[in-house]
C-alpha cells in the first residue's frame, strides 16, 4: 500500500499496545486522540520501546491495518511540546522518514538492522 502525498497523517504521540488490532484501536482513535477512525487519516502508534509501528487506514471501502517490526533498533519517536499532546500532524515525508529510520528531529539515519546482501 503507497500513501499519496496529499493524505493526512496523525501520529499517536503516547506509546500503544500493539496487540490491539482493528476495533481496539479506532476506539483509540475515537477517545483519545479525538478523531474519526474513518476519515481517511493514517493513524500512527509506536509500542513502548518504538520497536514496532501500527497504522491505521479507512480507504472507503474497509479498514488497513499494517503494522512493521523491527529486527534491531527504533523509530524515532517525534518529540512534542510539553503540554501532554496526544496526537502530532506529520506530513506523508515525515511518515516515510520515520519508517524508513531516519531521526525527524536532526535528519540523521539511525542504526538498525538490514539484511546482507547476497554475494
Amino acid at each position: 500500500m503507497i500513501f499519496t502525498h496529499s493524505v493526512k497523517v496523525c501520529l499517536a504521540t503516547r506509546p500503544c499496545d500493539l496487540r490491539k488490532s482493528f476495533d481496539t484501536l479506532c476506539v483509540v482513535v475515537r477517545d483519545e486522540l479525538r478523531e474519526d477512525p474513518l476519515s481517511r487519516k493514517v493513524f500512527v502508534f509506536l509500542n513502548r520501546h518504538a520497536d514496532r509501528v501500527k497504522m491505521l487506514y479507512w480507504d472507503g471501502s474497509g479498514l488497513w491495518l499494517l503494522t512493521k517490526r523491527l529486527e534491531r533498533g527504533r523509530f524515532c519517536r517525534p518529540f512534542t511540546s510539553a503540554s501532554g499532546e496526544v496526537k502530532l500532524a506529520l506530513k506523508p515525508e515525515a511518515l516515510e522518514m520515520l519508517l524508513s529510520g531516519i531521526d525527524l528531529k536532526d535528519g540523521m539515519r539511525r542504526a538498525w538492522y538490514e539484511l546482507p546482501e547476497k554475494s
